[in-house]
């Protein structure tokens, strides 16, 4: 394959991914209570029909927010977190394994430059913590993360288990917030609120800090 058509290759790529998260938001405005209903008419095939959306998703770019309060409406707080947890690590595994397919020649070719590979062998070397840190801060979209894992050389069990990890908190955090709304108690509305502006405003300061200090350092 010639540069060229490498080239080509990137670009319809990127232009694919464009055009999926366009289509996602302009026409799959659907809400997480209509979702609900139509998931929970399966009855108790339920959880795995939601599990296997959660694992699709990614290839839609359907908005993972509005699934995981989804998954809170549906089946609670706690079991609706692990069905989310489970899904959209499935999910993320496809996104992954799709874009290190698609993304093969790109990273082989890469891999020559000096300075890039350099680069490439630490983010190997340290896929894990990486990963785990983009899962954990939700200033990063879920999805471009997975996709840019599978076109690095982030080991598959690396990035799984660090996907799997962080993104319980801010899954429980979306799966409470929306099992609260069942409730209609305010109490509950208020507190699960807070719990999420708590685990997702937190790990932002976090990061900020972070950031600040390794550029004092």
């Amino acid at each position: 394959m010639t540069r060229q058509q490498k080239i080509i290759r990137i670009l319809l790529l990127i232009l694919i991914i464009s055009g999926l998260i366009w289509f996602s938001r302009a026409y799959l405005d659907i809400n997480p209570t209509d979702i609900k209903e139509w998931i929970l008419s399966f009855g108790m095939w339920a959880p795995i029909l939601y599990i296997l959306l959660y694992t699709i998703r990614p290839l839609i770019f359907f908005p993972a927010s509005v699934l995981s309060i989804t998954g809170g409406l549906a089946f609670g707080a706690w079991m609706g977190t692990i069905y989310t947890v489970i899904g959209a690590t499935l999910g993320a595994v496809v996104a992954f394994l799709v874009a290190r397919k698609l993304g093969s020649g790109l990273i082989k070719e890469k891999a020559n430059a000096g300075k890039v590979e350099q680069i490439q062998q630490q983010l190997e070397k340290n896929g894990f913590i990486y990963v785990l840190i983009f899962r954990l801060l939700p200033i990063f979209n879920f999805d471009l993360i997975s996709y840019a894992a599978g076109l690095s050389k982030v080991r598959l069990l690396s990035f799984f288990l660090a996907t799997l990890i962080g993104i319980i908190p801010g899954t429980f955090a979306y799966n409470f917030l929306g099992s609260s709304i069942v409730s209609k108690d305010p109490q509950i509305i208020i507190g699960a609120i807070v719990v999420f502006l708590v685990l997702t405003i937190v790990p932002w300061y976090l990061q900020k800090r972070w950031k600040a200090k390794k550029n004092l350092g």
